[in-house]
């Protein structure tokens, strides 16, 4: 590769960290906290934004001076979406569960040390899950992530296992690394995880894999709710739907 071609790549790089960054803020950034996040020189990150902005990559608040994703970027999340079966295909599935259930269900994959909602069907109640799609949470707070941990192929589990960062999001996260270990194994044990306000206060989660041929996990398949409505015992009576829900999707998505 030449030296100009080098260069190109390496700024296309730094222009796709950009959109990662925009990514993790939902109420947008200005291109200064962008270049301060990014190490990037101002006047690059500027640049960048320019042209990203161009393309509809990017929009441009000029009262607040704070940069968002562009429509194109949701164009192109929708193809993947829809090429995986995560729109079309999932979507009447989780639905099906929610009729059961009443409240919201959630289809999530691992993006490395994180796990991304592609999927999610709200309850009919008047209390709504935030974890719409395209959000980025945890993994060692969720019942999606533990999930996306306890069933990833043995090389990664550990990997996980020992680089994760366990920041606290609330009083009951786990921050002990042999904890989240041995709760892990649990996970692993039982087929499923629990998160109890552990990711965020007055919300419990139940999760099962959605296993891949190698009994690795494709996907997290999660139900949400808040827990004034579901206690702990509850929500595990609803194993055995997510688990004929989970096997219906390994059945009918294009990713094993």
């Amino acid at each position: 590769m030449s030296e100009k071609e080098t260069a190109k790549t390496d700024m296309i790089g730094k222009a796709l960290s950009l959109l990662v960054l925009l990514g993790d803020e939902p109420r947008g950034a200005s291109a200064a906290e962008l270049a301060r996040r990014s190490d990037l020189p101002f006047s690059t990150a500027y640049r960048l934004l320019g042209s990203l902005t161009r393309d509809g990559f990017v929009d441009y608040e000029p009262e607040g001076r704070r940069y968002h994703l562009g429509l194109r970027v949701f164009q192109l999340g929708q193809r993947v979406s829809n090429h995986h079966g995560f729109a079309g295909t999932a979507r009447p599935v989780l639905e099906r569960v929610t009729d059961v259930t009443g409240e919201a269900t959630i289809l999530s994959v691992r993006d490395q040390h994180r796990y991304l909602t592609v999927n999610k069907v709200d309850g009919p109640q008047m209390f709504r899950v935030t974890s719409d799609p395209g959000h980025l949470g945890q993994l060692h707070t969720t019942a999606v992530g533990k999930v996306l941990v306890a069933f990833a192929s043995e090389d990664e589990r550990e990997a996980l296992l020992a680089g994760l960062e366990l920041d606290a999001l609330t009083e009951h996260s786990i921050t002990d690394r042999e904890a989240f270990r041995a709760e892990i194994e649990t996970v692993r044990r039982r087929g499923y995880a629990l998160m109890d306000e552990e990711n965020e206060i007055g919300m419990r989660a139940i999760a099962v894999p959605v296993l891949g041929a190698t009994g690795v996990a494709l996907a997290a398949l999660a139900t949400a709710a808040p827990v004034f409505r579901m206690s702990v015992e509850q929500l595990q009576t609803v194993v055995p739907l997510l688990k004929d829900a989970a096997a219906e999707l390994t059945a009918r998505l294009p990713l094993r």
